[in-house]
């Protein structure tokens, strides 16, 4: 399986897997996790408030490993079968790079969204691999320099699609996913990570 390569610069790598999950198992998984899925409703803090997030959101990882953002620490649940096996999948493709953890994003219609971020915790390391697995209807995931909020790229990621984001492109790139306004089915985006002492 070779990804579409989507460099930004000699320093950030994008790597698309079009069609890493077929329809039918793809369309499974996501309903496996829309039902299964521990979902909350969560808080972040915003420049010293409170704003609810846009969407739903649960966290499974190894035990006794936690990831948190925006001054929100994650309660992981413990992997799910379907979790796991996904998991061994993007580690077979990308050996040898192992994940300890993963986030799950649930966009309920077009007015769900993710605002600006850099995924830079410290506790990801210096130049974290991120892969991200979308489930379900497609969205446009946007990138914009962080230097220069001008310099930007939009990326179509439909239900099956597998992004690799490594390098520096958490240093130097923002990303989103922006609100629509035409009517979008529901989406669930998996990204895996691996988490670090510290």
């Amino acid at each position: 399986m070779k990804p579409v390569l989507q460099n930004l610069d000699t320093e950030c790598k994008l790597e698309l897997y079009e069609s890493f999950m077929a329809p039918q198992p793809a369309n499974a998984l996501f309903e496996t996790l829309r039902s299964q899925a521990d979902w909350k409703s969560q808080a972040i803090k915003i420049f010293g408030r409170e704003v609810l997030q846009p969407r739903l959101v649960a966290s499974y990882a190894d035990a006794g490993v936690q990831y948190g953002y925006s001054g929100l620490m994650l309660k992981s649940n413990l992997w799910l079968p379907a979790l796991t096996e996904v998991k061994n999948h993007i580690e077979n493709i990308l050996a040898p790079i192992h994940f300890n953890s993963v986030l799950l994003n649930y966009y309920r219609h077009q007015q769900d969204s993710m605002g600006w971020h850099r995924d830079n915790e410290k506790e990801l390391g210096l130049n974290p691999v991120i892969a991200s697995l979308s489930l379900g209807a497609s969205r446009d995931f946007h990138l914009r320099r962080y230097q220069d909020k001008t310099d930007v790229h939009k990326i179509s990621l439909s239900g099956g699609s597998l992004l690799v984001m490594s390098g520096r492109t958490q240093h130097d790139w923002e990303h989103s996913l922006p609100k629509r306004q035409r009517i979008i089915g529901e989406r669930i985006n998996l990204t895996f990570r691996l988490v670090k002492s510290i």
